[in-house]
């Protein structure tokens, strides 16, 4: 079963995380928004919980929708 979730990314920030605030999921990474490192850690967090993770949308923003494989 496919799922699709708004979330929206924080790069080069002290530590990579997941955390919900107002209703939003917001993704902490530590790596900078070059050469596809921070949507490379975005993946690999959601990895350890999901199968199969994809950017559908927004991997040259900060907003971005994902698919995940439950």
């Amino acid at each position: 079963m496919k799922k699709t979730i708004s979330i929206k990314v924080k790069p080069n920030s002290s530590q990579s995380k997941i955390l919900e605030k107002n209703n939003e999921i917001v993704v902490y990474v530590k790596p900078k928004p070059e050469n596809n490192k921070a949507n490379l850690e975005v993946i690999k967090l959601f990895s350890k919980e999901y199968k199969n993770v994809k950017i559908l949308k927004g991997l040259k923003s900060r907003k971005k929708l994902l698919q995940l494989e439950i």
